[in-house]
Parts: C-alpha cells; structure tokens; sequence
C-alpha cells in the first residue's frame, strides 16, 4: 500500500524506499484523501479504510512557488503510465461507490467523475426544513434514552394493575418528555401540541427500536478498539435472569493503544437450553452480529452456574475445533476450586452449593443475624480464639468464592446449625417472620446427612487442588510454576482414584463424625429408601451407597476436567510467562520461550528474528544496573519505555495477557464485571433490560448521537 501511495503522489525521490521504511519515517496528509477513503463512524476518531489511497493532488502550485519548487521533486509520467492510473482510479471509485452502501458512511457518500484526471465531489444535499426538524426531534428521543440507561431508570412506570380502572398514567420515559416539554424544548412541543393527552408520545415498537440502535453504537465504540488491538478473548458470566428469560453475559478482553489490559461488557446472548443451538447462536453474534474475526480469538472461559457447565463446555469444544487458538481456559476471577465443584455432574453437588449461596446471602443480608453468629463462634471456640476470630472474619466477606470454600463450611457447620436453630425458634419479636422462616428452612437442610456428606466428601476431593488454585490467582510467577505442578496434582488425583475404598471410608467416617456432633441420623436418603421399597434384596450401605454415587464419580470428573482445561496449548502459553524478566531472573536466565512460543508464530511480526531477539531480551536484564528491578508483571513489562524495541516480545506479551487465566493487574481497567453484578443487585428482575442494562455499565463511553439518529432514519425511513 506504501508503494501505491508513492506512485499516486509522484515522489521519484521515494520510489527505492522499502515499505517498511515507508511506513516508519514518513506520513501523509489527510486531505490528500476523499471523504469516502475515511471512516465516518465516530466524530472522535479519524481512521482511514484498508484500501485508502490518496488521489487529490494539487501537482501544479510548486511551480508558481519558488520557495517550494525544491522540497518535493516530483515525477513526470509517461502516457502508459497515465492510462495505468486513471483506470486504477476508475476502479477504487467503484469500489467507493459500493462501500457508501454500508450502515456507518450513510453520511459519507460521495461520486467521482473521472475527466481529465480530475476529481469533483457532489455536494451533500441540504436537509429541508421538515427533515431537519424530524432530526432534532429523534435526537431530543435518544437522549431521553441514554439518560435512562445512564441512571437505571426503566421504560415502564406504574403497573396496569395498581391503577383504578379509566386512569391513564405516563410510563417513565412519557414522563421524562413531558418533563422536557414543559422545561422548554421547543421540538419536541411542537411535534406534540396537537397530540390528545392520553395517547402515548413514543410508542413501545419505537422505544425498542431505538433502544436497540443506541445499545448498538454504543457497543460498537468498545469493539472498536478491539478491532484496533486484533487479538482479544471471550469471557462468558453467569447466567441472569433479564426479564424472565435466561441470558449470558458476555465480556472481552484485549489490550488497548495504551498498552492496559481490559475487561468490558458487551452484551447478553439468550441462553439456549440445546447446547448444540447455543454453540451456533453463540459463534453467530460474536462474528455476524457483533463483528469480531473470531481468528483473532487467544482464548476463551466460562464462569458458570452449577447445571450450566456441560453445556459452555459443548461451546467451547465448538468454537476450539474451528478456532484451535482461542484456548480454553479457567478465568481469573473465579476460584478453581469453586469452578471444579459447580461443573461436577451430580445433583446432590448442585443442591448443596445452591444452599450454600443461601445461607451466605441470608447472613451477609442482616446484621443482627452476623452478629448471633458472631456469638455463636465466639461460644464454640472458647478454647481457640485465634481460631474463632479468623472464622469472625471469614463470615463477612464473600466466603462462598474461596479456594477452601468446603474447610471455612465444614468448620462453620455447627456454629451455623446452631445460630439458625436459636433464630427459628426465638418467640420473642426480635425476628421478623421472613428471617425466621428461612432460618428454619435452611437449618432443616444443613442437617440433613446428604448434605453434610457431601461437603466433606467435595473438601477432601478439592484439597488436592486447592494450592495449585491459588498459584493460578497469585502473581505471574506463581501461576508460571504452577503450570509445572498440574503433572503432580494429577498423580496425586489419580492414586486417589486407585485406592478409592480406603479414601472413602476415611472421608465417611469424617462426615459420621460431623452428623454426630449435629445429632444428625446417619441413613440412606429419603429419594432412594423410596424408590428401593418392595426391593427386600437391597442391602446398599450408606458407606457404599455415597462411594458409588458421589466419591467416584466426582474425583473422575475432577481429573478429567483438569485435563480438559489445562490442554497442552494451555500448558504452552503458560509456559511462555517466562518472558516476564522476573521470572526470567528466577530461572537464573536459562529459559527457552522460543519452543513454546511456536503456536504464536503466526501472531508475531517478525518470526525470524525470534530466537535473536529473545537472547537480546535476555541480555538485557541479566545485566542490568544494580538499582534496577525486574519487572514482575506482563503489565509492568508492556509499560516498559523502550518495549518497542523488541516487537516479537511485545506481541507475545499482549497475547500472553488477553489469556482469561491471567488477572487484570490494574483494577480500574475491570470495571465491567463490577458494574455488571452492581446493574443485577440494584435492578428488580422484571424491570432488567438488556439494551439499558449495557449503556448503564458501559455510561463512561462516548457516544454519537448524530449517528444514533441517522442510523435511524435509514433502518426505519
């Protein structure tokens, strides 16, 4: 594309420059480019197309100049060469005529004539009067919009229901135009002087229609900068409930042009209970609707509700046996201990950790409740203060998301028995009947012998892997040697596995020893005493009845979905961390990236230089200035003033960084999964939209109301 610039602009003192050379050291004015040539999609940013070549010249003004008659030596063309370019030119206006067909240059269309080699630009038509007035007019609409989703105001007001029969009331965003009207916007009075009171301004169909357009452009800006940093990762929360329909958040990581790792919301997907369809649906608005090359996807995580994680898993082995870069990994912000456990295909699991949310929200949602356990804890661990404090402690933050998640429950149990059985049976006023009867209900569940079986039997299982989960949230260089670990927790899994009678009747014995304490009867569960009546050949134990139906299929699982989680591109990238220099001085500076970083060959500028430029890297920081450290993140690698200088590293590191296993160093730049739990605490559930659901969490993005509108009138002229 260089050598064409250079061709078109007649600089015969350019013509033996590489393009490399060209890019680097010189550049070209905009105005040299026709208005089409220049995407018009946002008024902050000035991008050229892919195929831009400048075709305005003024070749004749340097003759009549002679202060300048030296500074560009231009080229004198043959005939041939004249013909060339004109039929060039004939071409790209073709191509220009049929790009100003596209939804973002509706307002960047123009016509070239060719007569001489000279270029003449239609002048836009001016708008009449009519046109302009129905312009302000959606204008003053979409800024009503936006500020509702801003400030998480819905669409509807009162409901049908509470109003006496013959009353008309506003919705909320009637309410808001008339608010507008009588403050003085002229447009919108004049558009409504003549409308009957009780007739709606903005109709449903239209309030969706334009909801849909702002949740469009406004999404755009942030996959626009996506698009700009090429490589990115998919990142799947759990799934919400919008309106009464299930739907999947769906979040991006990237790197952006200042070199910050970021994490923002861009959207819900309609859950599908086939996960089959959902693979499609999932991989068709990623791509077609959206507009991401999934060929520049490095990875891909689910955090997933308990149910949910067979069928992500089907969309992920989907999108990996198209995509095999976009690999599949564990995200950061969830424990993997807790991720292991909601993926586990056993019912019992299911019900245990749903009641465990329980009974975590109930606390967290009433002092005086926290502060009966506190008493409680404070009653059981006379003997162990230390050990009663750090329990005190645990209780008030979010213990459910821990790594030892079933250790805090299991040494909580009776402290929670206890506090909730005084609760439920208090019969003085303290309690309000809403706290007492959720009390008695979840009491009733922890005592039950399923349950506590099951919590012991998960804490043993994950015990194994739980310090290979930690490292995997710790620094980088904790989650670079736990990638060497994994070998060793699946030999331990494995030997498990092989002596799986001796295990469990050491983990039975435990969860006796608990129901005990609890006064809980150790019996076979109710569903299964039921459905075995009249079978009087039925002589299953309670020890081998959990062994068969809950200890061996959940260690089975755990081992293979450790496996199918940390797949050997995983292991790979991981491998890779040692680029970071303090790893790199751990390791003593012996490192060999360049073997692992074959399936980034193609993502890498210049892949030959590699090795050389990986030992330059290596020089670097082995002998570095004594009162240099080393940086010690991805993050402080990327900021470094001189990363430039080593293009295959930088490339790597981005990629490495977009990986959902890594955490976002800086908080700031995680912000849209904060906002995305804060929009589902603070909304009511029927009241939840997902069009104003992402311009609340995504209100610091810019946005092009002039676009907006004429965007509009061309979907709905």
């Amino acid at each position: 594309r260089c050598q064409r610039w250079v061709e078109n602009c007649r600089r015969a003192d350019l013509e033996d420059k590489t393009p490399d050379q060209l890019n680097k050291h010189y550049r070209l004015c905009a105005k040299h480019f026709e208005t089409s040539m220049i995407c018009r999609s946002s008024p902050y940013r000035t991008v050229l197309r892919d195929n831009a070549v400048p075709t305005i010249f003024d070749l004749t003004s340097h003759l009549n100049n002679p202060h300048s008659r030296h500074r560009k030596r231009i080229k004198e063309l043959s005939e041939d060469e004249i013909r060339t370019l004109k039929q060039q030119k004939i071409e790209e206006a073709f191509e220009r005529e049929q790009a100003t067909q596209e939804l973002n240059e509706s307002n960047a269309q123009s016509t070239v004539s060719e007569e001489g080699g000279e270029e003449q630009e239609e002048e836009a038509v001016p708008l009449t009067l009519e046109e302009r007035e129905n312009k302000d007019y959606l204008k003053s609409l979409f800024e009503i919009l936006i500020l509702m989703g801003k400030q998480n105001i819905p669409l509807d007001g009162h409901n049908v229901d509470e109003l006496p029969e013959g009353i008309f009331t506003s919705d909320n965003f009637q309410a808001l135009l008339e608010y507008r009207i009588n403050s003085g916007d002229e447009v919108l009075r004049k558009r409504f002087e003549m409308t009957a009171v009780n007739l709606e301004y903005c109709s449903k169909t239209q309030q969706k229609q334009m909801l849909e357009i702002c949740e469009s452009c406004v999404r755009e800006e942030t996959l626009r900068e996506v698009r700009d940093s090429h490589f990115f990762s998919i990142v799947t929360d759990e799934v919400v409930d919008i309106a009464g329909e299930e739907h999947l958040p769906v979040l991006v990581r990237f790197v952006d042009d200042s070199h910050n790792l970021r994490e923002e919301f861009i959207g819900f997907l309609p859950y599908e209970a086939d996960p089959e369809i959902l693979a499609v649906k999932f991989h068709t608005t990623i791509t077609e609707k959206w507009g991401l090359n999934m060929e520049y996807c490095r990875g891909q995580a689910y955090i997933v509700s308990s149910g949910f994680a067979s069928k992500m898993k089907v969309v992920a082995t989907r999108l990996l046996e198209k995509y095999p870069q976009a690999v599949y990994t564990l995200c950061s912000s969830c424990a993997l201990n807790v991720w292991l456990a909601k993926s586990v295909p056993v019912v019992g699991v299911s019900m245990v950790l749903g009641t465990i949310e329980e009974v975590c929200c109930l606390f967290s949602q009433s002092p005086q409740l926290l502060a009966e356990l506190d008493n409680t804890i404070s009653v059981l661990f006379q003997n162990n203060e230390e050990k009663g404090n750090e329990l005190k402690e645990i209780c008030r933050s979010q213990w459910t998301g821990r790594h030892d998640t079933f250790e805090v429950l299991v040494d909580l149990m009776q402290a929670l028995v206890l506090c909730l059985d005084a609760v439920s049976s208090d019969s003085s006023i303290r309690w309000n009947n809403f706290i007492a009867g959720r009390a008695f209900v979840l009491s009733s569940a922890l005592t039950d012998f399923d349950f506590i079986v099951t919590i012991v039997i998960l804490k043993n299982v994950l015990s194994f892997t739980r310090a290979f989960g930690k490292n995997l949230q710790g620094q980088t260089s904790d989650v670079f040697f736990a990638a060497s670990s994994l070998t060793a927790v699946l030999h331990s899994l494995n030997e498990v596995m092989e002596n799986i009678e001796v295990y469990h009747e050491f983990w039975f014995e435990e969860a006796t020893n608990l129901a005990t304490k609890l006064d809980v009867q150790i019996k076979l569960p109710g569903k299964f005493r039921r459905a075995q009546q009249g079978n009087l050949d039925s002589d299953v134990t309670s020890e081998n009845y959990y062994k068969e139906i809950l200890s061996v299929p959940t260690v089975e699982h755990i081992i293979q979905e450790l496996k199918d989680i940390f797949s050997e591109q995983h292991l790979k990238a991981l491998k890779c961390l040692s680029l970071v220099p303090s790893v790199m001085g751990q390791l003593k500076f012996n490192t060999s990236e360049e073997h692992h970083a074959d399936m980034y060959k193609n993502d890498l500028p210049n892949p030959d230089t590699l090795s050389a430029e990986l030992h330059c890297w290596r020089i670097k920081w082995k002998h570095r200035g004594k009162d240099i450290e080393l940086p010690a993140t991805i993050y402080e690698a990327l900021h470094l003033p001189d990363i430039k200088f080593f293009p295959n590293v930088y490339a790597l590191l981005k990629v490495l960084c977009i990986l959902p296993v890594m955490k976002v160093e800086n908080e700031k730049y995680e912000v849209g999964r904060k906002r995305l739990k804060a929009y589902l605490k603070n909304t009511l559930t029927e009241q939840r939209s997902s069009n104003l659901a992402l311009l609340n969490i995504n209100f610091d993005i810019k946005h092009d109301l002039d676009l907006m509108v004429d965007t509009y009138i061309k979907l709905y002229p």
